[in-house]
């Protein structure tokens, strides 16, 4: 989506954007890039619990309760400018489209030039 809207964007007419929205999905790759990062670190961290510490126990719940803390101001970040995506798609809807149909080649007749012969 965040690839899709950048994409979008830069093909926007400059009527249709809003200042912000460059700055706003920056925000959103970045928080996006550290919930990613901090996946990883709660795949490791749960893979790392002792033996029987599984959903439930005081260790798995101490660990997701710090995962979740840590995640908390990215998904804020997400709340607050995942917005903009939407924005950006429904500017898109509205630019007028740069893709035109292509103009064909007006259709020849088969007898002219190919398979006359000596005339």
């Amino acid at each position: 989506m965040l690839a899709t809207a950048r994409l979008q964007l830069q093909h926007l007419p400059a009527h249709l954007t809003r200042d912000s929205w460059p700055g706003q999905l920056t925000i959103l790759e970045e928080a996006l890039s550290h919930l990613d990062a901090l996946d990883a670190q709660w795949r490791q961290t749960r893979a790392q619990l002792p033996e029987g510490a599984g959903p439930g126990s005081e260790a798995y719940v101490d660990a997701l309760d710090a995962h979740h803390a840590e995640c908390w101001s990215y998904l804020d970040d997400w709340a607050c400018h995942g917005r903009a995506i939407l924005d950006i798609q429904a500017a898109a809807r509205q630019a007028p489209s740069r893709w035109k149909r292509p103009q064909l080649p007006a259709l020849t007749s088969r007898r002219s030039g190919h398979g006359e012969r000596g005339r």
